[in-house]
């Protein structure tokens, strides 16, 4: 096993000394998201904009969605999103039979649902039959968006109340500015970048909530079992040693879910490009966030060893040489 050991089993890096880079970094990172989301704002795809949904069946044989795709695609909708379903009968009867195909015409959709359709029935030629057409306007996507980012919050904020009770209440407070920062960057990187940002960006977003508080609690554990097996060990030196003591398991996790995500996003075409692009950005960021954000903070928060600040204060100095 030594030959997938990428970092030596015993490293003593000062992760602490260096925080202050860590600082700067997260705010530069933290200004440009907010900057970037004032002036461009996030890319909204249909989602949450809006369209005209087509349900459309193949009279015989399956559907190639990635054909359909680029077909639909060259009319000029912009963003297409095109996914397979199965319901009634006729949809039932073979596999991947049955699409729904949702675009935005351009202007709006007012009164573009029939033209918008004859587009798309020319298109994909004979041999299709378009069982309903609706229009999904923009108080509808307005509520999607309103409860993707309600959801999201959600989430941040129930990670930090588990991390609360399974640990103490400063691994809370920690907790959730790291995961915070970590759904925030990655959200910047949308705006920055103008990716369309859907309920697939949405849902990315909570799967790298999940991502980032697994690597955060792993450095937690290992601070918190360190603390009360050295008791007199200053809590720099603890957040150092625990850094370290975790740095092997965290990297080899990383690069692991790194390379299952990689060919997503150079195979996965346009529907899953957003959410493996974000998913990878936020495997570097979550495993930054561990150690120069979560970790960092318990510095400036009362003693989480259960000792008061002038005993934590004697530890120290007892522990200096």
């Amino acid at each position: 096993m030594w030959l997938l050991r990428f970092v030596p089993k015993k490293t003593k890096i000062d992760f602490v000394r260096v925080r202050w880079i860590g600082f700067i970094f997260t705010a530069v990172t933290i200004l440009a998201t907010i900057g970037s989301l004032a002036v461009q704002g996030l890319n909204l795809g249909i989602d949450f904009t809006g369209g005209v949904l087509v349900e459309v069946r193949k009279e015989e044989g399956s559907v190639d969605i990635a054909q359909m795709r680029e077909t639909v695609g060259s009319l000029g909708f912009g963003e297409v999103a095109i996914q397979s379903y199965a319901g009634g009968e006729l949809c039932a009867a073979t596999a991947d039979s049955c699409v729904l195909i949702r675009v935005m015409p351009e202007g709006g959709i007012a009164g573009k649902e029939q033209e918008t359709v004859t587009k798309i029935r020319e298109a994909l030629g004979a041999g299709y039959a378009f069982d309903r057409v609706e229009a999904v306007g923009p108080k509808v996507s307005d509520e999607l968006f309103n409860d993707g980012v309600i959801a999201t919050i959600l989430a941040v904020l129930m990670i930090a109340v588990y991390v609360a009770f399974r640990f103490e209440w400063q691994f809370g407070i920690a907790a959730v500015v790291a995961t915070g920062h970590d759904v925030f960057v990655t959200l910047g990187l949308f705006t920055l970048l103008q990716m369309d940002f859907n309920l697939t960006s949405v849902a990315a977003l909570l799967t790298l909530a999940g991502y980032s508080i697994n690597d955060t609690v792993v450095v937690f554990d290992r601070i918190r079992e360190n603390r009360r097996k050295y008791k007199k060990m200053p809590l720099s030196e603890v957040i150092n040693l625990s850094t370290n003591e975790t740095l092997s398991r965290t990297i080899m996790t990383s690069l692991t879910t790194a390379i299952a995500i990689i060919p997503i996003v150079f195979l996965g075409g346009p529907a899953l490009f957003g959410f493996s692009v974000a998913i990878l950005f936020g495997i570097v960021i979550g495993t930054y966030s561990s150690i120069y954000v979560a970790a960092a903070i318990l510095l400036y928060l009362p003693p989480i060893s259960g000792m008061t600040p002038d005993e934590d204060a004697a530890a120290r100095a007892a522990a200096r040489p």
